[in-house]
């Protein structure tokens, strides 16, 4: 169970560096977001196409990559504005990451933290009801950074900030969204994610592959989610204005 931070009188607004945002390198006037220096000195090869291409990789889409499944791609997400483009190359670098010292790491439970640090990287500013102790303690971050419910009730009270859609409103869904489940139709939110692609085939079906931590992956199919490792879970999202 997290822990209810103290109210602070007073907090200085901040936009933290993020030091493990992959370099931006400018090409044709889009951005190809490198997965870092160090691995691409080790001879890794540039894939060709935009992030959705990755969807084809080994175990996505459905239950999407593992964090034993090697990422050595590049990820070009240039179709994207650029606070999405930040966004999910954040959510790329970081999603198999078990311990952050600006952040802090939950065990079992780091979902809406990781979701929230994705949402700083897009150029999300904290508030009084939503930030992050500098400490790196988890634990006193806001109790909207770190827990799903509590995010869910955060922006319910700030539409300025995302608009609530349910999964029939999946067309609706863009790449930088947040998705949320409730595994077993209970009410509250077990689970946060960033969706990573949307997909709509020719007979107008709509896929939604997202990422995450806790269960950490990439390109994990929603409908997989709900039916396969969760029967009957159901789908929420919250879509972010450009």
């Amino acid at each position: 169970m997290t822990q209810t931070p103290e109210p602070r009188e007073s907090r200085k607004r901040r936009v933290p560096v993020l030091a493990g945002i992959a370099l931006v390198v400018l090409v044709a006037g889009g951005a190809t977001i490198a997965w870092s220096a160090a691995q691409q000195g080790a001879g890794d090869t540039a894939a060709n196409g935009s992030a959705d291409s990755l969807a084809g990789a080994p175990g996505a889409p459905g239950a999407g990559r593992e964090p034993s499944d090697a990422v050595t791609e590049l990820a070009d997400f240039s179709a994207h504005s650029d606070g999405v483009a930040a966004q999910l190359s954040y959510a790329y670098e970081h999603w198999t990451d078990t311990e952050s010292d600006t952040f802090g790491f939950l065990p079992e439970n780091d979902c809406a933290n990781f979701t929230s640090q994705t949402l700083i990287a897009r150029g999300w500013v904290e508030d009084d009801e939503w930030w992050f102790d500098e400490s790196g303690d988890a634990y006193t971050h806001a109790t909207a950074w770190i827990s799903s419910t509590a995010m869910r009730d955060y922006l319910e009270e700030h539409p300025e900030r995302a608009t609530a859609l349910t999964d029939d409103e999946r067309s609706e869904v863009k790449a930088g969204d947040v998705v949320q489940f409730d595994w077993d139709d209970s009410g509250d939110r077990d689970h946060t994610g960033i969706v990573t692609s949307v997909e709509t085939g020719l007979d107008g079906s709509v896929t939604i592959l997202y990422a995450g931590h806790t269960d950490p992956t990439w390109d994990r199919s929603v409908d997989w989610a709900i039916t396969e490792l969760h029967p009957g879970g159901v789908a929420y999202y919250w879509s972010i204005p450009e």
